[in-house]
């Protein structure tokens, strides 16, 4: 663990009994898959740093507390790490709240060893997708932030459609100090058109919704 790169994907088995987290550890370790195992949430949360990428494959069933409580609690704080859940006492009511949540595949115990690898291979993908997506996003509030405020204003009206004489009216400018904001939004938020410069206003959106 202590070689272990923030950069490479990590599976983070989280189950109360040791041999289901040994035999695991096993089975990712033959397919050279880094992984780490915790006997509870808590412990996962605090041992291990969600901010790096990877996945969880999480039991349902703890003493005092429940996989699925975890795993919303998870979501509601922002965490997208994906999640699959697994239990041997699966039910549909139960898979549904687990699919709700954001679990991206659900295994009822005992399950095939290939089930839950391409369940892991599918979560490790989804979470390289969500960190490219989120750093995207990352980058374009970083750009955001060099526009003056009036720039912010141009931008949000050149966004909605006005054209250079409406936003003049609008803001109470000339038509050249419309252009030359215009032209300056336009080069730090590094677009070449007006569908570029909309396509990173609405992923701004998204980022703040």
């Amino acid at each position: 663990m202590e070689n272990h790169s923030p950069s490479t994907p990590r599976v983070r088995v989280v189950d109360d009994d040791e041999s289901v987290r040994l035999s695991l550890l096993d089975l990712f370790k033959s397919i050279d898959i880094d992984a780490v195992s915790y006997d509870s949430p808590k412990a996962l949360l605090q041992s291990d740093n969600l901010d790096t990428p990877g996945c969880i494959v999480l039991d349902v069933r703890f003493s005092g507390t429940s996989g699925l409580d975890f795993q919303a609690d998870l979501q509601k704080a922002g965490n997208r790490m994906p999640v699959i859940v697994m239990t041997g006492h699966g039910d549909i009511p139960m898979s549904v709240r687990a699919m709700k949540a954001g679990a991206v595949d659900f295994l009822t115990k005992p399950f095939r060893e290939q089930d839950l690898i391409d369940a892991v291979t599918g979560a490790i993908k989804k979470d390289e997708i969500i960190r490219s997506e989120t750093q995207g996003k990352s980058d374009i509030e970083k750009l955001r932030a060099t526009l003056t405020p009036r720039e912010v204003e141009v931008m949000a009206a050149v966004v909605n459609g006005l054209m250079n004489k409406q936003i003049a009216g609008q803001l109470g400018i000339s038509m050249v100090t419309v252009k030359l904001h215009r032209s300056n939004v336009m080069k730090k938020m590094q677009v070449r058109s007006v569908a570029d410069l909309v396509k990173k206003a609405e992923a701004l959106a998204q980022r703040n919704a």
